[in-house]
C-alpha cells in the first residue's frame, strides 16, 4: 500500500484496530484503515477532475472555479456575481417578467455584499487602490502588498482621522518601497490630489503602527524609468548608473534626494554621450526644480573631476 496517500481526517477511526491513521485510495476509490488494512468503504465518488493536464499551462486553462481569491477586493473575491446578460442557459433572452425579477436578484445581491462599516470602507478603498495602481503602473505584486498594509491598519481602527486616498496612497508607497519599485511619495501624493504631508503622516502612521521594514531607496531605481521618459540610449543609462556609483564612493549622495541625484547623473551622462537634453526637459520627466538639478550635476563635477560643455 502507498504510504505517500493523503490522509482523510484524523477524527475517522477504523472500526476494527481503532487506529485514526486512515487513508483514501483515490484510484481504487477505497477507504482503507493503513494499521490492519481493512477497507472501510469502496466505491467512493472521485472527487478529482476528469479531465487531465500535462503542463500548468493546460491545467489553467481547464480550470473550472473563478478568479482566485486576492486582498484587491473588499471581499477577497469570494463572493458570487449575478450576470447581467439577462440570458438562460442556452442563450435565450428571458421574458419580461424574469428580467425584472433578476434585476431585484442583482440588485440585493449587490446590497447584500457590503455589510458592515468596515466592508464600506474597504470597498471604497479598494476601488481607490484600482484606479490608483491603474494610473501609475503598479505590478500585482505591488497592488496586493498595499491592499494587505491597508487591512492591516483598517483591523486596528488606525484610518479615523485620516482620509481613504491618502491612506490608499501611503499604503501603496511603502508598497514599492517594500518592492523597490520607483514611485516618489510627492508623485504618489499628487494621483490622488492630496497634500504632500497628509500622506507622509499616513505613511510614518503605517510604518511606526506595523512595524514595517522599508529599504534605503537607492537612485539607481530610478534610472531606467526617468531613461524611458527622456528617451535616452541604454549606453547612457549605463553611464548615469556608473556616475552614480563613483558618487556613492565619495560620498556624495549622503542625505541627497535619490530623485534629484539620478536627475543630475542623467543630465551628466546625455551630454557625455552626446544625446544633450535640457534641464527643462529633465524636470518635466523627474518633477524635480532645476535648481536642484544644478546644485547636485555641480557637485558631482567637481568632487568625480567630470569635464563637460554645459
Amino acid at each position: 500500500m502507498d504510504k505517500n496517500l493523503p490522509k482523510i481526517s484524523e477524527t475517522d477511526v477504523c472500526n476494527e484496530c481503532g487506529s485514526a491513521n486512515v487513508l483514501i485510495d483515490s484510484v481504487r476509490g477505497e477507504t482503507i484503515c493503513s494499521n490492519c488494512g481493512i477497507v472501510l468503504s469502496f466505491r467512493n465518488i472521485d472527487q478529482r477532475p476528469e479531465w487531465r493536464a500535462f503542463s500548468a499551462e493546460e491545467d489553467a486553462k481547464r480550470n473550472r472555479v473563478g478568479s482566485p481569491s486576492t486582498f484587491t477586493v473588499h471581499d477577497k473575491g469570494l463572493s458570487t456575481v449575478i450576470d447581467c446578460q439577462n440570458k438562460d442557459a442556452s442563450g435565450k433572452q428571458l421574458p419580461p417578467n424574469r428580467k425584472a425579477q433578476l434585476y431585484r436578484l442583482r440588485k440585493w445581491q449587490l446590497r447584500i455584499r457590503i455589510q458592515s462599516p468596515l466592508d464600506h470602507n474597504l470597498a471604497i478603498a479598494m476601488a481607490e487602490l484600482d484606479r490608483l495602481s491603474s494610473q501609475l503602473g503598479i505590478p500585482w505584486n505591488a497592488r496586493e502588498t498595499a491592499a494587505i498594509l491597508y487591512r492591516r491598519v483598517a483591523e486596528k481602527k488606525l484610518i479615523r482621522g485620516h482620509s481613504i486616498e491618502a491612506m490608499i496612497a501611503a499604503a501603496v508607497y511603502a508598497a514599492c518601497r517594500q518592492q523597490k519599485i520607483p514611485h516618489d511619495l510627492a508623485e504618489i501624493a499628487r494621483s490622488v490630489q492630496k497634500n504632500y504631508k497628509k500622506v507622509g503622516q499616513c505613511y510614518r502612521l503605517l510604518r511606526n503602527h506595523l512595524d514595517l521594514v522599508i529599504p534605503q531607496v537607492s537612485p539607481l531605481d530610478f534610472i531606467p524609468r526617468f531613461s524611458t521618459a527622456l528617451n535616452l540610449s541604454e549606453g547612457t543609462q549605463r553611464q548615469a548608473a556608473t556616475i552614480l556609483m563613483r558618487a556613492c564612493e565619495k560620498g556624495i549622495t549622503v542625505g541627497k534626494d535619490p530623485i534629484g541625484l539620478a536627475a543630475a547623473a542623467l543630465y551628466i551622462a546625455a551630454i557625455l554621450a552626446g544625446e544633450r537634453r535640457t534641464q527643462r526637459e529633465i524636470v518635466n520627466a523627474t518633477h524635480v526644480t532645476e535648481i536642484t538639478i544644478r546644485h547636485r550635476y555641480r557637485e558631482m563635477l567637481a568632487e568625480l573631476n567630470i569635464h563637460i560643455d554645459v
